[in-house]
């Protein structure tokens, strides 16, 4: 059974403890099951829809009333947190299910996933919490991409994934992956940690149009190596930064796609589409050619 205790609901709601306990009293809401020991547990979605419902009328048998109304209300990145942070695999399952009715895949990624696996980030260390969201997004991502259709582009994307497990932008660089694939594009993700003289096979098979650099835990040095391992094949390729992961110094080869996945994908696709025009983002280091 997932859920949270007395304290932690009464710390959601600004409220204490055996205030709590009265409106479940008087209200029947929220209603707790129990746990074996026979300790409240509060449905986090039920304590999240009372805590908006109080923020709006600022009432308390107005706000019951209402967060009784809505129910749970539709899937949103907070709700996916609370199960994340309740370590509620089946829970998490089913509120990105419900998210897919509603929106597409892509959107699901941006306002649902990565929203609720960045509410558990810490600049420090990762949480339990964010890694039980870190790993579980990763086989969501993973589970998604193998549904992906066929190619139906000729153009090629390589990503060369700088980060490490549990870095967030590991999980934007599986974004951005799972969404070129999507759109139609042949993609391959490697590991710049793979030696440039042994690139050659891989690149002859995907033939890249695009090379998208992406991750933080590589040296300078390193990218320009690759950089220039992959252009002595594809000779035509565009390489592109995500996320930061060429330090900008105000030279211009590389095109910046930002920090989002879908949008990403968007000015990736149409900066091979039109060469011209289509890169007017931000420019970054001159790599080795």
């Amino acid at each position: 059974m997932s859920g949270i205790r007395t304290n932690a609901a009464a710390v959601m709601l600004g409220i204490s403890p055996s205030t709590l306990r009265s409106w479940e009293r008087r209200y029947g809401f929220p209603r707790p099951l129990r746990s074996p020991g026979g300790h409240r547990q509060f449905a986090l979605a039920e304590i999240e829809s009372l805590r908006l419902a109080l923020a709006e009328t600022h009432n308390v048998s107005s706000a019951v009333s209402l967060a009784q109304q809505r129910g749970e209300g539709p899937s949103s990145s907070t709700r996916l947190a609370g199960a994340f942070a309740a370590f509620d695999e089946d829970r998490a399952a089913r509120l990105l299910e419900e998210s897919l009715i509603l929106r597409s895949v892509e959107r699901t990624i941006e306002e649902i996933l990565l929203g609720a696996v960045a509410a558990h980030a810490c600049p420090d260390r990762p949480t339990v919490e964010y890694e039980f969201g870190w790993r579980f997004s990763t086989g969501w991502l993973s589970a998604i991409k193998r549904l992906s259709p066929p190619a139906s582009r000729p153009e090629g994307v390589l990503l060369l994934d700088a980060s490490a497990p549990l870095d967030f932008d590991a999980l934007h660089a599986q974004a951005l992956e799972l969404i070129l694939r999507r759109a139609g594009l042949r993609t391959l993700s490697l590991s710049p940690a793979i030696d440039p003289a042994r690139l050659g096979r891989a690149l002859r098979a995907l033939d890249p149009n695009a090379l998208v650099l992406t991750g933080r835990r590589v040296t300078l040095d390193a990218i320009g190596r690759l950089v220039y391992a992959v252009r002595s094949v594809a000779r035509g390729v565009v390489v592109f930064d995500y996320r930061g992961a060429v330090p900008d110094s105000g030279a211009s080869t590389v095109c910046r796609l930002g920090d989002t996945p879908a949008a990403a994908s968007e000015l990736l696709i149409a900066r091979l589409q039109h060469p011209p025009a289509a890169c007017a983002a931000k420019p970054a280091l001159a790599l080795a050619t």
